[in-house]
């Protein structure tokens, strides 16, 4: 998956891997991403795509999380990055494939499982207790998708 977005967004924004402090996986500022480079690739994968949602959808400098619009706009840009690797239809897709469990999603869609856990709760937050896409139900809390039959 982080190759795959490296591909995807080179024309958008430029992807810098850096030493940065422990705490902190990415930085976005002006078309670039800073990305820490102690991250597995996976971790990568899912800081880009934050990263790439405060380029789409923030502005200015949003550090100070104590703000209450920064921390507005730090979230908007995370359910970007979820919409992009794990959206619904992906959520189908990889059912249809066999996959069962969230270890086995995080490992289908090349994101971490916190990852997952965290765009299943934005789901739970956007569409309630499940969502319909394609013929199927996707329930989020037990992690389910089941076919429609009309």
């Amino acid at each position: 998956m982080y190759e795959k977005l490296l591909i995807e967004y080179e024309e958008e924004v430029e992807v810098i891997e850096a030493p940065l402090s422990d705490n902190l996986k990415g930085l976005y500022a002006d078309g670039v991403v800073v990305v820490n480079d102690k991250l597995s690739t996976t971790e990568k994968a899912c800081v880009i795509a934050e990263e790439l949602g405060h380029h789409y959808t923030t502005a200015g400098d949003i550090l100070d999380q104590s703000e209450v619009i920064n921390r507005k706009l730090e979230k908007t840009a995370r359910n970007w990055g979820y919409e992009k690797l794990v959206g619904l239809a992906d959520l189908v897709n990889a059912y249809k494939s066999g996959v069962r469990n969230r270890h086995e999603l995080a490992e289908f869609l090349g994101v971490t499982e916190e990852f997952i856990e965290s765009a299943l709760n934005y789901y739970r937050e956007k569409h309630g207790l499940f969502a319909t896409v394609d013929g199927y139900v996707v329930y989020f809390e037990p992690l389910g998708v089941f076919e429609k039959f009309f």
